[in-house]
């Protein structure tokens, strides 16, 4: 059996795209199996520990990653919940009824569920900026629909379309599958179902992953220690101040917060993909409303002067959102009234606001911007990143093609056309 789990294991990381979920499942079965074989308990920190390292060694990006994380964060905190003893004895077969028996198995599901969401949570915030809530109630359904009903008919019914005879069990599995969706769509769209988050600091992401590692990893009193930097990287992240307003890094879309929260776009017809990407940056769940319908906005169809109250203070703010040309009898003194200029063209020298300047030659350099008027900084996506020739590449310049009537480039016909640099040195310090 060993050797054919290995060979379907592998078979279906292949067909799969070798990502990092599955191979840490390729890895964690193979290891599950060598631990059996030997004798030894095989779900343990320790198998995950050695997953991780082998997944490590061969894609060490990955743990800077989204899938990474989440995929060991899940399992690790459904492993260090089940290795403590006293969960052990309160969810372990004892001799009792099927109405104990089935509650006992729910508030397991429950309870693995909430464990879960807890561990992913900070994870889900930092790279997504939102996370679900009410998942850990929708699973004591989804699960069991889905092991118990879903699976087995999916499988029955391919087995008897070699004899055609599959409907009845297709009939099952899309039924099934409706109710799944419907209880996903009702979760998801419940009350208080996403919690949002615009920013988390690294420091507080980082104080509550090695809190919680710490509290996964002992088995002993100290491991409550780690609650300590969980707790405080909690309160940082969620005292971490919103950005006033969102700039892309072309310049061409920008939100700003509105007085109630929410978010206003600068053009009107963006589409869905910036609407989403300047909500979960901002943190809001809200619809994102044009700029042109806050109070005091004057827009056209050229640009944009609007108002923005933060700190005791009014920022006066000129963005342009069209590649019209806008003469300069216009744009001079609109720019001197202006605090902020923000543009996806390249600004003359002679538009000054009074704070600061982002168009096309700016932003260029510092990527897409975060700013929080009410302490008067910024935060770009480029900057600070390190020079990684991915982040800049160079540029290389195509040679200069001689022209045909240029003197200069004439040589004699007996001169080869190409020299070694050492010949050219010494002949130029002979002419000289």
């Amino acid at each position: 059996m060993a050797p054919k789990g290995l060979k379907t294991s592998n078979s279906y990381n292949s067909m799969t795209g070798a990502q990092v979920p599955t191979i840490r499942s390729c890895i964690a079965a193979l290891l599950v199996l060598a631990a059996l074989a030997m004798g030894r308990e095989a779900i343990t920190l320790r198998l995950i520990a050695a997953g991780a390292l082998i997944v490590l060694l061969i894609l060490p990006e990955s743990l800077a990653g989204p899938s990474f994380q989440l995929s060991f964060a899940a399992v690790v905190a459904i492993v260090a919940l089940h290795e403590d003893p006293r969960i052990r004895r309160w969810f372990s077969r004892q001799e009792e009824g099927a109405v104990k028996r089935t509650a006992r198995g729910m508030l397991s599901l429950l309870l693995t569920g909430l464990v879960v969401e807890t561990a992913l949570m900070p994870i889900a915030l930092y790279h997504f900026h939102k996370t679900g809530l009410y998942g850990a109630g929708a699973n004591i359904v989804a699960i069991p629909l889905t092991t118990f009903v879903i699976m087995p008919s999916e499988a029955l019914a391919l087995l008897f379309d070699l004899a055609g005879l599959g409907a009845p069990f297709w009939w099952v599995t899309g039924t099934a599958l409706r109710l799944l969706l419907s209880l996903a769509h009702a979760t998801a769209n419940a009350p208080g179902s996403v919690a949002a988050l615009a920013v988390m600091p690294e420091g507080a992401f980082a104080a509550m992953i090695l809190g919680g590692l710490w509290i996964a990893l002992w088995r002993t009193r100290w491991r409550w220690l780690g609650v300590g930097p969980l707790m405080a990287g909690a309160i940082w992240a969620s005292a971490a101040p919103s950005p006033d307003m969102l700039i892309s890094a072309d310049g061409k879309h920008l939100a700003i917060r509105k007085a109630d929260g929410g978010m206003a776009l600068l053009r009107e017809r963006s589409g869905d993909y910036i609407r989403d990407a300047f909500a979960a940056s901002a943190g809001v769940e809200s619809e994102l409303t044009p700029i042109a319908e806050l109070p005091g906005a004057r827009c056209g169809k050229d640009s944009c002067m609007f108002q923005q109250r933060a700190a005791d203070r009014v920022w006066q703010i000129l963005a342009t959102r069209s590649d019209y040309f806008i003469e300069r009898a216009a744009l001079e003194p609109a720019c001197r009234a202006a605090d902020i200029v923000v543009s996806d063209r390249r600004l003359p020298g002679w538009c000054r606001p009074r704070w600061l300047k982002l168009d096309s030659r700016t932003l260029r350099s510092t990527g897409g911007v975060a700013l929080n008027l009410s302490h008067a900084r910024l935060r770009t996506t480029r900057l600070g990143s390190g020079e990684h020739p991915w982040a800049a590449p160079p540029t290389v310049m195509p040679p200069r093609q001689p022209r045909r009537n240029d003197a200069s480039n004439a040589r004699p016909k007996n001169r080869p056309a190409i020299q070694d640099r050492s010949e050219t040195r010494s002949n130029a310090a002979a002419d000289q």
